[in-house]
């Protein structure tokens, strides 16, 4: 064998290695698409919807949905919307407790809303539907290996003829490779494109309610508007699996945790049932894009006479002492198997509100999952500990209300509670 030939063959023992070792091809370091799980109260319904991620277009899309215990059964009629046109898909899904599923079809990439329609209220869920774009690291790599193949069939017919042409194709196979291992090792250190905006201001929040009255369903119209322009914010982004956590506390402390249901940029609706007359508080928790997460605060006033309270859920409450400025442990029991399921994307939630009267501090805390390869677990996953531990620190000494929320069986369990905070020695 020539000394042409030898080194095309060597270059082509590495080309063959090093195409061998190759990773599959992520957009920014992550796969194309993901699952978008989001909470919604739709009427009287608590639901978690989840639009399975779909790799290109056309192309079936998955949507599941949970129905909680509490919640009506009956009929939703799903429509997939593309941006700027009508609905190309429509199914049904005859809910129970539990997990139900339905299938629908994307027939282009960009951006899209889930319509679901239960005959007297209406949810607009965007998502994406994304085209796989190729980084430019990427191109040179595989590009860089595919001129080094040509030059290697090149090289070794030359070769087999003999003559000092042979380095040509060499010349070139080299010089190949070196852009695509070049481009290969430098990937990591390439920044992705950002997808996030530039920093948003605050958003104003207006809660309206028609003649709210105990013992009936009260509808809340949410506007969210731009504190800069007053115009309807319609850049709000999933947040811990719901677009906004509204957190609502009666006149005794009885709490409402609902997931307001987008109906149009800017204008949300949530249902509740008032048990008592008087002053209701809110706060409203949202993350826009670029913008970060904040809270936003309203209340509304309720007439009527009281009526019973439902049955709490039975649990304990295990806290150590509890000191303004310092963490504290938590724990709830929710007395039973160990087998809770994740609410939320969270084995736990728990939501302070306090000192009392004031009601200054609002807190939402969490009680992660454990996440197994990047991989969420849903709520059919019941294999969580009965007791549920938080970590939080108090920021000023008083009373505090307290509810303690997880799941089990597809019923949202909560535990309410009051604590008392000391000052610091």
């Amino acid at each position: 064998m020539g000394k042409g030939m030898r080194l095309l063959a060597l270059w082509g023992f590495v080309l063959l290695g090093l195409g061998g070792t190759g990773t599959p091809a992520w957009a920014d370091g992550a796969p194309v698409g993901s699952d978008v799980a989001v909470a919604q109260t739709l009427g009287e319904r608590e639901l978690t919807v989840t639009v399975r991620r779909t790799d290109g277009a056309p192309a079936p899309l998955q949507v599941d949905i949970i129905n909680h215990v509490g919640s009506p059964l009956g009929t939703l009629r799903l429509s997939a919307v593309p941006a700027g046109a009508r609905a190309t898909s429509t199914a049904t899904i005859d809910l129970g407790i539990g997990p139900s599923s339905a299938l629908l079809r994307v027939d282009r990439f960009g951006y899209w809303e889930l319509e679901i329609d239960d005959g007297s209220h209406t949810a607009r869920i965007p998502f994406s539907v994304p085209e796989r774009v190729v980084p430019a690291w990427e191109r040179a790599v595989y590009g860089g290996f595919v001129a080094a193949g040509i030059f290697l069939i090149g090289g070794l017919v030359l070769a087999a003829r003999g003559g000092k042409l042979v380095l040509v194709p060499a010349a070139g196979l080299v010089a190949a490779l070196s852009v695509a291992v070049t481009a290969a090792l430098l990937s990591p250190t390439i920044p992705a494109k950002s997808t996030q905006d530039n920093a948003r201001p605050p958003v104003n929040l207006a809660v309206t309610a028609d003649n709210p009255t105990t013992g009936s369903p009260v509808t809340l119209a949410l506007s969210v508007t731009d504190g800069a322009t007053g115009r309807p914010v319609d850049d709000i982004v999933l947040h811990h699996g719901a677009l906004i956590h509204l957190a609502i506390v009666g006149p005794t402390g009885n709490l409402a945790h609902v997931h307001p249901v987008r109906t149009a940029p800017g204008d949300y609706r949530a249902q509740f049932t008032p048990t008592e007359p008087g002053r209701y508080v809110m706060a409203a928790e949202v993350a826009r894009v670029g913008g970060g997460t904040q809270q936003v605060r309203a209340d509304i006033t309720v007439t009527g006479d009281a009526v019973p309270l439902s049955k709490a859920t039975p649990g304990t409450v295990t806290v150590g002492p509890l000191v303004a400025g310092d963490p504290a442990t938590l724990t709830a029991d929710f007395t039973g198997k160990d087998d809770l399921q994740p609410w939320l994307g969270m084995r736990g939630h728990l939501i302070v509100v306090g000192p009392l009267p004031t009601q200054d501090v609002w807190a939402h805390v969490h009680a992660m999952t454990t996440a197994t390869a990047g991989t969420q677990p849903d709520e059919t996953v019941a294999a969580y500990p009965a007791k549920v531990s938080f970590t939080f620190t108090f920021p000023r000494p008083g009373r505090y209300l307290a509810w303690f929320q997880a799941e089990r069986d597809f019923a949202i369990l909560t535990i309410p509670t009051t604590l008392d905070v000391e000052a610091q020695p």
